[in-house]
């Protein structure tokens, strides 16, 4: 039978479907199959000699013989950074405009590596480079949330293969966000602690979950996992803003999110994923009830009528399962 499960932090039902389950090992992907492109293509704006072909460049990590990581404005942005911050309103229509910060993080000049492949001092210099860009644009007045995010693969939402990710900063703060810092304050009320740090007790505790356990990180699996093998990075220190990682953490931040992007590209055969980093405000790091983490989501199934109707979500994999497959899978 199958079985409805709560996940707290964000307020989702989804429906763990034992009936129509897969084995972990089932899920494959096509992408392992076509041709490796190769480490430069004049058609590509990210690729090193193509630096003419992005729009303005507002930060860059070097390594004395050339750029290693650049940070461009996005060409076609979603949201303006010229122009005010200005609402309007009447009985039914509510409108702000489309301010605020739309960057690209060109992560690598090589365009055919991965993420899951690059040197784990590399990795960890983009975590870098998304806090310095994160808490630069939260000095923005005019922007009240940002989110930092990468989408790998068509499925996955990607216009450009070469190694990239973005950060949107808004004018508004989104409803899921808002939705979850609700969350989280019932239960600091009623609890006096924090939602996040007590789950990390939890699923430390009991480890049917757990995928990777360090000093200061903990990757698992969530009991209401959406989908297959979607995971969770929490800091183990309580924070509510990224911005405020200190330079040890992000270490081992690059740690975790690399082993656990080789344990996916070797043995799910590099699937489309997207992940994005959920956090507060710089400002607002010091608060009790919140934490900010970093959520992974390979793309091994789609939603379809009954989760757009419902708002539930159908995983045909235990999150159990997940996790075992995960803490054993190869990541070379």
């Amino acid at each position: 039978m199958s079985e409805l499960r709560l996940n707290l932090i964000t307020r989702e039902w989804v429906v763990i479907s034992t009936e129509r389950a897969k084995r972990p090992g089932e899920f494959t992907n096509s992408r392992s199959e076509r041709p490796t492109p190769p480490p430069y293509l004049h058609t590509c704006p990210f690729c090193a000699g193509n630096e003419h072909k992005t729009s303005e460049e507002r930060a860059r990590v070097g390594d004395g013989k050339g750029w290693q990581i650049r940070v461009v404005a996005n060409r076609y942005p979603a949201v303006s950074i010229a122009g005010e911050k200005t609402r309007h309103a009447d009985a039914l229509m509510r409108s702000v405009s489309g301010v605020g910060v739309h960057e690209v993080v060109i992560e690598h000049p090589a365009h055919n590596t991965s993420t899951a492949l690059f040197e784990l001092r590399h990795l960890e210099n983009v975590l870098r480079v998304y806090r310095e860009r994160f808490t630069e644009a939260n000095r923005d007045p005019r922007v009240e949330h940002a989110i930092i995010f990468k989408n790998h693969g068509e499925g996955a939402g990607t216009a450009v293969d070469h190694p990239h990710s973005q950060l949107i900063a808004t004018p508004v703060v989104p409803y899921q966000f808002r939705d979850r810092v609700r969350a989280a304050m019932h239960y600091f009320d009623d609890t006096g602690e924090c939602l996040h740090c007590a789950m990390i007790k939890r699923e430390r505790s009991e480890g049917a979950r757990a995928v990777i356990d360090t000093e200061h990180f903990f990757t698992f699996v969530p009991y209401a996992a959406l989908s297959p093998f979607h995971t969770w990075i929490f800091p183990k220190r309580h924070s509510a803003s990224f911005s405020d990682i200190r330079d040890g953490e992000l270490t081992e931040l690059a740690y975790h999110l690399k082993t656990l992007l080789a344990k996916f590209y070797f043995s799910l055969e590099n699937p489309d994923f997207n992940y994005v980093i959920r956090s507060s405000r710089p400002q607002d790091a010091g608060n009790e009830y919140c934490h900010w983490y970093l959520a992974i989501v390979p793309r091994l199934s789609k939603a379809a009528g009954f989760e757009l109707g419902s708002g539930i979500y159908i995983n045909t994999v235990l999150p159990e399962e997940s996790a075992a497959f995960l803490r054993s899978a190869r990541t070379e």
